[in-house]
């Protein structure tokens, strides 16, 4: 059911290859404005599913698409920009990439997880935007000197962190017996 909690969060996956071709056209004032409203929609929609009493089980698994979709595109396009440093994008997209196929994995061997964020990776999802959105803003203005360089190293190790988690996580769901 497309309710308007996952309506946000189909926005989002249309917003990721619009992002794109402004990086590649270069139009940073743009890239930084459609990604402020993708970011912002990602708070907003899961805000509209509380209020709304509108959680679905398509919107379990829109929302975090929509979400790895927007951030593995972005740090992508902003590595191969040499905006970013390509290795921070190959640890973000490896995470989700790890996550995505664990839960292929539980799927297949009939273990149906709920899926919940943690708050590590409420916290890695703030780093990871608040680093694209810090990188189009020094990319289209002016920059900060050492502030992206921080949330660089915040982002790399909150990543690693959540990602630990997760494969933790699966790891134990995997263990139990079925009934």
């Amino acid at each position: 059911m497309l309710n308007l909690p996952n309506f946000f969060s189909a926005g989002r996956m249309i917003s990721a290859p619009i992002l794109i071709i402004l990086l590649i056209n270069q139009l940073f004032g743009w890239a930084l404005l459609i990604f402020v409203v993708a970011a912002v929609s990602d708070a907003v929609d899961g805000l509209l599913a509380r209020l709304l009493h509108q959680h679905t089980v398509l919107g379990a698994y829109l929302d975090p698409l929509a979400d790895k979709l927007l951030t593995a595109s972005s740090f992508a396009t902003l590595a191969i920009m040499n905006i970013l440093p390509g290795w921070l994008a190959v640890i973000v997209i490896s995470r989700d990439i790890i996550i995505l196929l664990g839960l292929m994995i539980l799927f297949l061997t009939s273990r149906f997880p709920e899926i919940r964020p943690s708050l590590a990776s409420k916290v890695t999802t703030v780093f990871q935007l608040g680093t694209v959105t810090a990188a189009l803003f020094f990319k289209f203005a002016f920059s900060i000197p050492f502030v992206l360089e921080f949330l660089i190293w915040a982002t790399a190790l909150a990543t690693i962190i959540s990602g630990l988690q997760y494969v933790g996580k699966g790891i134990k769901i995997f263990n139990q017996v079925i009934p």
